[in-house]
C-alpha cells in the first residue's frame, strides 16, 4: 500500500478522521451517486454536512476563524485521501479549502468579517471561483491578448456585470464566489481583469445548466450567468484591473491540490491492481508472479511516489516562497500527476482483463474519473506552455 508521508501527530489524526469519513460516508454511496442520470442528482448534501460535522470543510480556516488552520501540505494530504474514496468529493472540498485560504489572505478586514462567517456558519457552505468561459479557457494560461467576455462596467457605487462562466466547480452549490471579469477595455484578460467577491443573493446572478460530465460526477460543475448584476465597490478583491495578481499572490498551491486529487484516484487503482494480481491465478500462478506484471506494478508504485513527492515539494514551497519558490511549481505537478494517473488506471484495468471493463469492479469509474484531470485545472499542454514561459 502506497501511503503518503505523514510528518506529525496532528496530520495523522486528521487523516484518520478522513479515512473514517471515506469508509462510513462516501464509499457506501459513491457508485450509486455516480450512476445517476441527472448530474445534479449525483451531488449529496448529506456528505457535505457530515464533512462539516467532522471539521473537514473548514480545515484551512485559521483557529481564530473556527478552523484548524492547516498548512498547504496538510491540506494536500487530506485532498489526496478524500480522492481515494471518490474524486468528486475531493474536488468539492479542494475548491473550498483552497479558496478559504485566499479569503483569509486577499480580503480586506471588512470583507473577511462579512463573507468568511457567511461561508463558515452554514454546514452547507461551499466556495467557488469563476474564471473559465466558453471562449476563454486556455487563454488564461497562455496569456493571449483576448479579454474576458464577462464584462464589469463601472457605475455609481460599484460595477454592473454581464456575461457567463462555465465548467465552474461547485458553481451551482457554493454560497460565496470569487469572480473574474473584464474591467479595462482594450487590454488582455491577464492585465485588464478584476476579481470580485459575490454571494448567491445578488440580483442578476443566476445558475445556468449543470454540466453532464463523463466522470468526477459527485462534484457539480455549472454555468454562472450575470445579467446587469450590480456588485458594490467594496466587493473588489485587490486592485481594479489586477485580478490575476490575486492568483499569483494567494493561489500558489492550487495546481498541487489538483495533483493531490488525481494521485488519490490513482492510488486506489494501484491498490486494486495489486490485490487483484496477488489473488488472480493465470498460467498456473498468481499474476504477480509473472515478471511483466511485477515490473508494471513496480512502475506504478514509482510513479505514485514521484508524483506525491512533487506535491509535497510544491505545497511546502507555496507556504515558504521566500526560501526559493519556483513559479513553474504552479503548473507542473498537476501535469505529471495526471499523466501518471492515466497510465496507472489504464494499466490497472488492463491487468483485470475483461473484468476491468465491467462496471461492477469499479475500474471503469476510476478511468472516467482520472480522465478529468487531463483537462481540469488547466489542459496539460497549456500548462506546459505556461511552465515553459516561467522557466525560459
Amino acid at each position: 500500500m502506497s501511503e503518503p508521508l505523514v510528518i506529525d501527530e496532528t496530520q495523522s489524526a486528521i487523516l484518520d478522521t478522513v479515512r473514517r469519513f471515506n469508509a462510513d460516508v462516501v464509499a457506501p454511496v459513491a457508485s450509486e451517486l455516480d450512476a445517476r442520470d441527472d448530474p445534479e442528482d449525483c451531488f449529496s448534501w448529506e456528505i457535505i454536512e457530515k464533512a462539516d460535522e467532522l471539521g473537514i470543510r473548514t480545515l484551512t480556516l485559521s483557529e481564530d476563524w473556527g478552523g484548524l488552520g492547516v498548512d498547504s501540505l496538510t491540506a494536500a494530504l487530506v485532498i489526496e485521501e478524500l480522492a481515494k474514496a471518490d474524486i468528486g468529493i475531493s474536488v468539492v472540498m479542494a475548491q473550498t479549502l483552497k479558496i478559504a485560504q485566499i479569503l483569509q489572505l486577499a480580503l480586506t478586514e471588512a470583507q473577511q468579517q462579512k463573507y468568511i462567517p457567511m461561508f463558515r456558519d452554514t454546514p452547507r457552505g461551499l466556495l467557488a471561483i469563476g474564471i473559465t468561459e466558453p471562449e476563454t479557457a486556455s487563454n488564461y494560461f497562455v496569456q493571449h491578448d483576448a479579454p474576458f467576455q464577462t464584462k464589469a462596467e463601472k457605475v455609481d457605487g460599484g460595477w454592473r456585470i454581464n456575461g457567463m462562466k462555465h465548467f465552474i466547480s461547485n458553481g451551482n452549490r457554493a454560497n460565496v464566489y470569487l469572480l473574474f471579469a473584464q474591467t479595462e477595455k482594450g487590454k488582455p484578460l491577464a492585465e485588464g481583469a478584476t476579481c470580485f467577491l459575490l454571494d448567491r443573493s445578488l440580483d442578476g446572478f443566476t445558475i445556468g445548466r449543470v454540466h453532464d460530465k463523463m466522470g468526477e460526477r459527485l462534484a457539480n460543475n455549472a454555468e454562472l450567468l450575470f445579467e446587469n448584476c450590480f456588485v458594490p465597490d467594496e466587493n473588489v478583491v485587490g486592485a481594479v484591473g489586477k485580478g490575476f495578481q490575486v492568483l499569483v499572490d494567494f493561489f500558489p498551491a492550487s495546481n498541487a491540490y489538483a495533483a493531490a486529487t488525481i494521485i488519490g484516484t490513482a492510488t486506489t487503482a494501484y491498490e486494486r491492481a495489486l490485490d487483484w494480481a496477488r489473488n488472480r491465478v493465470q498460467g498456473g500462478k498468481p499474476l504477480i508472479e509473472h515478471d511483466g506484471i511485477r515490473a508494471q506494478l513496480a512502475e506504478m508504485h514509482m510513479l505514485l511516489d514521484v508524483a506525491r513527492t512533487y506535491v509535497r515539494k510544491a505545497t511546502w514551497m507555496a507556504d515558504n516562497r521566500d526560501l526559493g519558490w519556483e513559479p513553474a511549481l504552479a503548473a507542473l505537478p498537476k501535469v505529471f500527476a495526471s499523466q501518471a494517473a492515466w497510465k496507472i488506471v489504464t494499466w490497472a484495468a488492463e491487468m483485470h482483463g475483461g473484468y476491468g471493463y465491467m462496471r461492477e469492479l469499479g475500474l471503469e469509474k476510476l478511468m472516467r474519473d482520472a480522465a478529468a484531470f487531463l483537462h481540469s485545472d488547466g489542459v496539460n499542454r497549456t500548462l506546459l506552455l505556461k511552465a515553459a514561459k516561467m522557466l525560459f
